[in-house]
């Protein structure tokens, strides 16, 4: 269907993204940066066309009978105000809406908004990445909250007699609002759809298994090293004991080397007359048995820290499982 020359001059080469039958001939345009309302000529006013730019900080709806209006305030620039038929309000407010929200930054280039749903001083938006939230009796301004989907680890819906809890976990903890159960199925439906297709899975329990998964590889990255276990005790140093024994074998072996190698003829060895005689440290039994304590206690240590590992394992998992 084409548009009237009016509207045509109006939007100046932009692109249509939502359009929306107002009665009779009126109409609403939404273009990714304003919204224009065309009146059609009639017997009390002319034909003409309003634009109402994306960029406000505040977006308001009062609901008539027949008439709602929606109200745009761009801060020190004033309000500005339109009317709608009631029962077009839902179709209107949520292209418009989805353009302030591209205006003022909050979504990004690419980004469709999916699904606007109201529920009394509740508005919640969902796009194809993330989900906003504003509690108030504004539509929405910048006090808003706002859940990136990459960061959505499970969904779950907890039916009451007259409200559902939407619980949505983001980044380890849990958010929670309520939707009327007339109105809950279908938010239920879009937002799991909007979830699922932004993580590339069919359903939430693909979708718990592929954060678990994602959670426990971040969990290893970030496990505390224990470096290569304490330092024997009774080292000073901190070599370990394979490094130990290592050095004390070579020690031993440059001086039982240094005991059978001859003398420089007509110099004296200086250990002629003291007695001194090398002994490997293997051979020493009291060495031995040090060694061999050292190890057990080595042994033990890391026993330890394997079960505090353990511990720690169990307490993230069950804080995960909100305990």
């Amino acid at each position: 269907m084409s548009l009237p020359e009016i509207v045509q001059s109006s939007l100046d080469g932009e692109s249509v993204a939502a359009r929306v039958g107002l009665g009779g001939e009126d109409l609403l345009l939404v273009t990714p940066t304003r919204t224009l309302v065309y009146r059609a000529e009639g017997l009390l006013s002319d034909e003409a066309v309003e634009e109402f730019p994306h960029d406000a900080e505040h977006v308001g709806v009062s609901e008539g009978r027949r008439k709602a209006e929606i109200t745009l305030d761009y801060g020190l620039d004033g309000e500005r105000t339109f009317s709608v038929p009631t029962k077009q309000l839902d179709q209107v407010i949520h292209p418009v809406l989805a353009g302030v929200l591209n205006a003022r930054g909050v979504t990004d280039t690419g980004e469709t908004v999916k699904q606007t749903y109201r529920f009394s001083e509740l508005t919640i938006v969902v796009t194809s990445a993330r989900l906003v939230r504003h509690i108030g009796e504004a539509v929405w301004d910048e006090e808003y909250d706002e859940y990136h989907f990459d960061d959505v680890t499970d969904l779950d819906f907890e039916e009451g007699s007259v409200a559902t809890s939407v619980v949505i976990t983001v980044g380890g903890r849990q958010e929670r609002f309520k939707a009327p159960n007339d109105q809950a199925r279908a938010l239920r439906e879009g937002l799991v759809e909007a979830v699922c297709t932004h993580h590339g899975v069919d359903g939430l329990d693909d979708l718990r298994a592929a954060t678990a998964t994602d959670d426990e590889e971040d969990e290893a990255e970030e496990t505390v090293s224990f470096g290569e276990g304490p330092a024997p005790l009774g080292s000073s140093d901190g070599a370990n004991v394979d490094e130990g024994e290592e050095s004390e074998d070579e020690s031993a072996a440059t001086t039982g080397a240094a005991d059978t190698a001859p003398v420089g003829e007509g110099k004296e060895s200086g250990f002629d007359d003291s007695g001194f005689q090398s002994a490997g440290v293997v051979d020493d039994p009291a060495v031995a048995r040090e060694l061999a304590e050292l190890r057990e206690a080595v042994e033990a240590q890391n026993e330890r820290l394997e079960r505090q590992e353990r511990t720690i394992q169990q307490l993230i998992e069950e804080l995960r499982q909100g305990r």
